[in-house]
């Protein structure tokens, strides 16, 4: 291990090109003034939002709206892009050497960060469990804009990692009657993992007071606007890129008078804006994955150092992987 008090040789992943990756290494200098030099320990792929990344598929529309923090290059390529990182702080705040942070950094195993920009984790947060914080970060923000109550009929569709963590948090609601809808059958045991009902899109229970549409698809979009009971909110959490989604607004959307909103984690929930920072709701992200049913979520990690090889099948959709941990050196 390198004297974390002198320049240390990183190294970063980078989407270089549609379908191309790399490792490149890079220096990075002592900390300086308030920042801390963090070794990574554990990360996370987030993979519907990198898998648009990886294909090149960002908008230029969004091309600012959508840098990462600390992330390097320019859109659409190259770019060191990810933002669930886990790791010990080596050098910097006396307060934070020695203790174990989460960041939203780039995949890459030593870099230095604003010592303001860590999230110190509890001492009984398993560290693998939170790579999860940012996903949570996104559902937590979801449920500010779409303000679910007790006894409340919630369907999630799409059992993807912020679905998932969607409908977990709305299980938590007084009697809310709260289904996950997905096309896999094998998402049931998850459901039932997390506390809450799962079903297929043909069999799930309409007449909803909300509708939470996290499938990234056209079909996960009509069926949460079918499963919408009159005057009820569909909040839709999927970002599609560059991709054209035809949403049926014919039949009976507008003589039941649905209301379609979106939810996008860049900004605090207009509820909760005025009194909260990003760095508290992290925090509160962060606090909110200290349940080991959430372990679910969670495949086998893999090594950092096989990620050029890994990625394309850990991307693809058809992969079933949900949350992927990155396990470092």
């Amino acid at each position: 291990m390198a004297d974390s008090e002198n320049t240390d040789v990183a190294s970063a992943l980078w989407y270089c090109g549609p379908g191309q990756l790399e490792i490149r290494r890079e220096a990075v200098a002592p900390p300086k003034g308030d920042e801390i030099r963090v070794r990574a320990l554990h990360g996370a792929i987030s993979r519907g939002t990198e898998a648009l990344v990886f294909h090149g598929r960002v908008p230029k529309s969004e091309f600012e709206r959508m840098r990462a923090p600390f992330m390097a290059g320019h859109f659409p390529f190259p770019v060191k892009y990810g933002y669930a990182t886990v790791g010990r702080v080596e050098a910097g705040a006396e307060a934070l050497r020695g203790r174990t942070i989460f960041a939203l950094h780039p995949h890459q195993d030593i870099f230095n960060m604003p010592a303001s920009a860590a999230i110190v984790l509890p001492d009984a947060l398993p560290a693998q469990r939170a790579v999860l914080a940012a996903n949570m970060e996104t559902a937590l923000n979801a449920l500010w804009d779409a303000a679910p109550g007790p006894s409340d009929r919630i369907a999630i569709v799409g059992a993807g990692v912020v679905g998932s963590l969607a409908a977990y948090l709305c299980g938590h609601l007084p009697g809310a009657d709260v289904t996950l809808v997905d096309i896999n059958p094998d998402r049931a045991e998850l459901a039932r993992t997390l506390g809450v009902g799962f079903a297929r899109p043909a069999d799930a229970k309409g007449d909803c007071d909300l509708v939470i549409h996290a499938s990234g698809s056209a079909e996960g979009l009509r069926t949460a606007i079918e499963l919408a009971g009159e005057e009820a909110t569909v909040l839709e959490l999927s970002w599609y890129g560059d991709t054209t989604v035809t949403a049926m607004l014919g039949g009976s959307f507008h003589s039941r008078r649905l209301r379609l909103i979106s939810s996008q984690v860049g900004k605090i929930a207009p509820s909760h804006r005025p009194r909260w920072t990003h760095g508290r709701r992290l925090a509160a992200a962060v606090a909110l994955l200290d349940d080991p049913r959430l372990d679910a979520l969670l495949a086998p990690a893999v090594r950092f150092r096989d990620l050029t090889q890994r990625l394309p099948a850990i991307l693809d959709p058809r992969s079933g992987i949900l949350c992927q941990p990155i396990a470092y050196p």
